[in-house]
């Protein structure tokens, strides 16, 4: 198979999809790979470590004219619209719940579409992990920072001073990214507040953090309650493949102390909060109520290095085994890669995406 690896324009977007080392890979697999010139940059991965390990470095024209396989990091913008051509097969993330207009053009060109973010195996989602670990930790740093009032925020120090209470956090979601923004907070010597729907989660992390932590269930009550006093609050909820259920209204964030901080993890499904909208990494916050909002929907893109190592160490084994099937037997032999299928021969594949869009699901036997 021909697979091609475009360079990421998003904003401030820095990431790659595969690692030299992962071309190797591929290339042993019999797999012949493109890489766009400079696409490995922003990861510090030169066009010389590409060519080094097999890769064929070209202009974006000929990736997406050859490749039967795209794999990018973030979902294709409107200015690349353009270079898919019919039939294509795609991986990448996607969140189309929140992305209509994508939507819309994959199933016109009859795009076979599959997300890391809803590739389910053993009762995980292993390639949405690895960013979720990375969006949750910089969710505390990046509140943190932002309460700086230089920043616009109200001045608390998180880690508090001798005599003087540290800044409370407020974590809505107790998943991947709730759990790794909960670590991060209380390293900074932060009050942490976690509430999660489900109380089996919550029991893992009082275990984990052995009570340091505070746990409550999400209830609109306490939820209500905890972020009158937050100075921080992370909005960390998932539904794999829907948009995010919102659960602090315009009226909850009026009601929050002045120069608080919200970080929406969740903006990339549609955010958990009635005032988020998407940002980016050049203009990361604005203002609503004299509350910040922090909503950069590819925040793991400014750890570039990192992040994109890290999620190659994870969709590699699932792409090697992608390519050597091939999509169309990938979808009918490979359990865990039909999760990922969101759209497929002009139809909606995913229950999840259906159900929130409120398209026909296209039912595919395996």
């Amino acid at each position: 198979m021909v697979i091609g690896v475009p360079r990421e324009i998003k904003a401030q977007e820095y990431r790659v999809a595969v690692t030299p080392g992962g071309v190797s890979e591929l290339l042993s697999d019999g797999h012949r790979v493109l890489i766009e010139k400079g696409a490995g940059l922003g990861s510090a991965f030169g066009d010389e470590e590409y060519e080094q390990a097999g890769a064929t470095l070209c202009q974006r024209e000929q990736v997406f004219g050859e490749a039967g396989l795209i794999v990018k990091v973030k979902e294709p913008l409107p200015e690349e619209y353009g270079f898919f051509g019919k039939g294509t097969a795609l991986l990448t993330f996607l969140h189309l719940a929140a992305q209509p207009e994508l939507t819309d053009l994959l199933l016109q060109k009859n795009i076979t579409a599959f997300a890391y973010e809803t590739l389910e195996e053993r009762g995980g989602l292993p390639l949405l992990a690895p960013m979720s670990e990375i969006a949750g930790r910089m969710s505390a740093l990046m509140g943190a920072f932002f309460l700086q009032k230089p920043r616009g925020g109200s001045g608390v120090l998180p880690a508090g001073a001798t005599g003087v209470l540290p800044a409370r956090a407020v974590i809505l979601g107790a998943g991947v990214v709730g759990s790794n923004a909960a670590r991060v907070a209380q390293g900074l010597g932060m009050r942490v507040t976690v509430l999660n729907r489900g109380i089996d989660r919550l029991k893992e992390l009082d275990w984990t953090f052995r009570g340091i932590i505070e746990t409550l269930p999400a209830t609109q009550f306490n939820i209500s309650k905890q972020i009158r006093e937050a100075d921080i609050l992370v909005g960390a909820v998932l539904v794999a493949g829907k948009r995010a259920p919102m659960l602090v209204s315009r009226e909850m964030v009026s009601l929050m102390k002045a120069g608080s901080v919200i970080v929406d993890v969740a903006v990339d499904q549609g955010g958990c909060v009635e005032t988020t909208r998407p940002t980016t990494h050049d203009e990361p916050v604005y203002d609503v109520s004299g509350i910040l909002h922090y909503a950069v929907a590819n925040m793991p893109g400014a750890y570039p290095r990192t992040s994109t190592l890290a999620l190659t160490n994870s969709t590699l084994p699932y792409l090697r085994r992608l390519a050597a099937l091939g999509p169309e037997r990938a979808i009918r032999e490979d359990g865990a890669l039909r999760t990922a299928l969101n759209t497929y021969r002009g139809g909606v594949a995913h229950r999840g995406l259906a159900q929130s869009t409120g398209r026909e699901l296209l039912e595919i036997g395996a």
